[in-house]
């Protein structure tokens, strides 16, 4: 879905990520949507930062591979990119609660004509040679692959080279094509990691990159003339762009490359290059090897970062429809609720490093973490206040050494998470949140105000706490916390914290949600005496309870 609102700031910074745009050869998996998930908490943050952010995603719909598959059903490649586009691909944006901007799409005249006019331009510079190629081809990951790269194959494939990725055989390849000249950037492209070593990331896919191209490299075959699905080349409509140069070319056109349109130009000139791109490590060499070569070939800045986030594991292999591993977002999400699936991909995988999913794992930090730990606290803090305060925020009394802790420990876990945004770490933000919620926790256990309520001169003849008591220091304090949390949990699980947000009376007394900065958290005093709280809806019903609901 397209986000138009809560609008940035008049001149406020910058902020542009894309995801991959995903291959409709099938429907998406958990794979793609821990990438989408961790693009949508990220740009989420950076709006909260009061920054003009843009977040794409969207689909690859040329190629050998979509082609193939569009022949299995019996259908036209853009018949199957239609249906799939429209009853998969879409749809699970709004089934993981992602905010994106945009959805581009290959076949779109917006993208076709760009890519037409950028390819052009490169062969009129001379960057662009005809030549003829062969070697061995891989049309799942649709790329030559240098025998270096194969693996023996086993069992029915004994005797065959195979694709790691795939683990299926590659196909001979012998084609008279079009070649870009990538080995000329070579030197240019080290110089760069070497200048900028924040352009790769994490270090282990930083320094892949870099001994990938120390090996040398070599020109890049850029057209097919054995199929006709893709985009023309439009000096000779005989050959069509491979996928992935016309791929790649989708985080510039979606934002206005080679548009005549002054709102195009306009969109571009404020937006480009593209802050992050997040990729999976499996198509790393495209994005920080040829992606920047075809940049640099055309005279256009470079992206900030390409950051290459590790697989999900199932049975230790890497997520795969064709392996029958794959699993739909909606199957956790039906159970689990689509908060508990962001918060468990973002907590419970170091992001850049591989992670194995499991529902075990999955069910027990829902409970520990989710519905012991966040829920629980939200619903008692909130219920306490109602019950002895009526639901009306009272004034605290002088603020001793237990409530200065906790609001330091607010302080140091808004610092601590907004670092870790910046390393592109969203497990390590969640980590650094999270020490409030255990510390808040402990807050209460030590204060025990249930028992402070008992005690001579807390408590009114109307039954109710008195204000300025010891009671109101703690559950105002309490309360505080919780509005650190919904703030920077809104990223993360944004329908829980809307329910938190609202409970506390925020909405009403400080504004929207989505609208409060992230700076705001640090702080506690914000909720003013005489804010009403309501009871916090059921955030995360444990498994247990919600089995016999």
């Amino acid at each position: 879905m397209a986000h138009d609102e809560n609008a940035a700031p008049a001149g406020a910074q910058s902020f542009y990520l894309t995801t991959p745009i995903y291959y409709v050869n099938d429907a998406p998996h958990i794979g793609h949507a821990y990438t989408t998930v961790a693009g949508d908490v990220l740009t989420r943050w950076h709006r909260q930062r009061q920054e003009n952010v843009w977040f794409l995603t969207g689909t690859d719909e040329h190629g050998q591979k979509v082609m193939r598959t569009a022949e299995e059903n019996g259908v036209t490649p853009q018949e199957w990119a239609d249906r799939l586009v429209e009853s998969s691909w879409k749809p699970v944006l709004e089934t993981l609660d992602a905010r994106n901007d945009d959805f581009i799409r290959t076949t779109q005249p917006r993208h076709t004509e760009r890519v037409q006019a950028f390819i052009q331009d490169l062969h009129d510079k001379g960057e662009i040679y005809a030549g003829s190629y062969e070697g061995p081809y891989c049309v799942g990951c649709e790329e030559y692959k240098l025998p270096g790269d194969l693996v023996d194959g086993t069992g029915e494939y004994e005797g065959l080279k195979l694709c790691p990725i795939h683990s299926k055989p590659v196909e001979m390849l012998s084609e008279q094509n079009y070649f870009f000249k990538m080995s000329a950037y070579a030197d240019r492209l080290l110089a760069l990691y070497e200048e900028h070593p924040e352009f790769v990331q994490p270090a282990s896919a930083r320094n892949e990159v870099l001994a990938f191209v120390k090996g040398g490299l070599q020109d890049l075959s850029i057209s097919r003339n054995t199929f006709d699905w893709g985009i023309p080349i439009p000096w000779d409509p005989t050959h069509v762009l491979y996928v992935w140069f016309d791929a790649l070319l989708n985080y510039a056109t979606a934002v206005g490359l080679d548009s005549d349109d002054p709102a195009d130009q306009a969109r571009f000139a404020e937006l480009w290059p593209a802050n992050v791109h997040l990729v999976g490590k499996d198509i790393l060499r495209f994005h920080a090897v040829i992606w920047p070569a075809m940049l640099m070939a055309a005279g256009l800045p470079l992206p900030t970062t390409v950051f290459a986030h590790g697989w999900l594991l199932v049975g230790g292999e890497k997520m795969s429809k064709s392996k029958l591993t794959g699993i739909a977002p909606s199957q956790i999400i039906d159970e689990f609720g689509s908060d508990a699936f962001r918060y468990y991909f973002m907590r419970a995988i170091p992001f850049g490093q591989d992670g194995s999913f499991s529902w075990e794992d999955l069910a027990a930090r829902y409970n520990a973490e989710l519905a012991n730990g966040f829920g629980n606290l939200a619903s008692r803090v909130a219920a306490m206040i109602v019950k002895n305060f009526g639901g009306t925020l009272p004034r605290t009394g002088t603020l001793g050494d237990a409530e200065t802790a906790l609001a330091a420990v607010a302080a140091k876990a808004v610092a601590d998470a907004e670092a870790a945004i910046d390393r592109i770490s969203p497990n390590e933000a969640i980590n650094a949140v999270w020490t409030l919620v255990d510390a808040t926790n402990m807050y209460l256990t030590e204060t025990e105000p249930w028992k402070v309520a008992k005690l001579p001169g807390e408590t009114g003849e109307d039954g109710l706490g008195v204000e300025g008591g010891r009671l109101a220091t703690i559950l105002v304090t309490a309360a505080e916390a919780l509005r650190t949390l919904a703030i920077l949990l809104n990223p993360v699980i944004p329908k829980a914290a809307e329910g938190l947000w609202t409970s506390l009376g925020g909405a009403e007394q400080l504004g929207l949600l989505a609208d409060q900065p992230v700076a705001s958290a640090a702080t506690f005093g914000s909720l003013a005496p005489g804010t009403q709280v309501t009871k916090v809806p059921s955030l995360f019903p444990r498994l247990d309870d919600a089995a016999k609901a």
